[in-house]
């Protein structure tokens, strides 16, 4: 039995598909297979139940995947341990974020400060978020939703009120407030399903007996500003976009929503049980600096 068996194993455990372990391990589908093949043989259980290409966990593979799980993680952990007994020069972080502008300054100050070091992002929804952290495949989520979970640690970042964005040329923008219930067939230009945009926007809507009409979802809050700008919709935009560079399509006016709870709580989250490299926890002060400016 050798790590690359394990991590073969651990890849094909949590897709329960060989074909998507593959092309996340980037390697042929045939060497996976061979390798799962050859670990059930030497250790004489199968530890999957096969259904065509569909794997599913038995209970062999479950109980063999915890202490897999646990032997990798104390591996990984113990190699980021010794890349920063060699200073940040050599560091690594692992980020996930709704969105990217949330972290893209904090990126670009601490590799100003470390060039050396690596830095990966994943865009990612909040129950994507729990499964990186559960999985270890991340060290910092900058979540914008509560990502719950016995072994989750988060702290407040930033609290700030969200705005209803609507083109100049909209009813809305001769007024200050508007209420929920105008909002009634508006359609609106939001994320995908959640993010926390589109989860703000339902839990506005809910209770009032409609649902909000979507005319489009985005996968990059950033561009937001630009479909409302040219008209496609109004949408929930954050405070601090007030900030932003003007839409290329024209002006945007922000209203205040006349709603309980309209507003945005950044908060950065991690594992309570695993050890955070010395680059992950830099990042974390340099978000607690920066975000609370602003």
């Amino acid at each position: 039995m050798d790590l690359l068996q394990l991590r073969y194993f651990q890849a094909v455990a949590r897709r329960e598909h060989i074909s998507q372990a593959a092309e996340e391990l980037r390697v042929a589908q045939p060497s996976v297979s061979r390798t799962i093949a050859r670990l059930e043989k030497e250790l004489g259980v199968p530890l999957f139940d096969r259904q065509g290409r569909q794997v599913r966990l038995n209970s062999f593979g479950t109980a063999f995947l915890r202490r897999v799980d646990r032997a990798l993680g104390e591996l990984d952990e113990a190699r980021r341990e010794l890349a920063d007994a060699a200073g940040l020069e050599h560091g690594r972080v692992v980020v996930a974020a709704e969105t990217l502008l949330t972290v893209t300054p904090l990126v670009a100050r601490l590799r100003a400060e470390y060039p050396g070091v690596d830095v990966r992002l994943f865009q990612s929804n909040a129950d994507t978020m729990v499964r990186q952290l559960g999985d270890r495949e991340v060290d910092l989520c900058f979540a914008s939703q509560p990502l719950t979970g016995p072994l989750l640690r988060s702290a407040e970042l930033l609290r700030e009120k969200v705005l209803l964005a609507v083109p100049a040329t909209h009813p809305f923008a001769a007024g200050d407030r508007v209420g929920v219930a105008d909002l009634a067939g508006e359609p609106f230009v939001t994320s995908r399903a959640g993010y926390w945009p589109r989860a703000l926007l339902e839990r506005i809507f809910a209770g009032t007996g409609s649902r909000p009409v979507i005319a489009c979802e985005c996968d990059e809050l950033g561009t937001s500003a630009d479909l409302i700008s040219a008209g496609l919709g109004v949408g929930l935009v954050p405070e601090m976009s007030r900030g932003a560079p003007t839409p290329t399509q024209g002006p945007v006016v922000w209203v205040e929503l006349d709603a309980p709870g309209c507003e945005r709580v950044l908060s950065l989250v991690w594992r309570a049980d695993t050890y955070l490299p010395a680059a992950a926890q830099k990042l974390r002060e340099l978000a607690h600096v920066m975000l609370s400016r602003l």
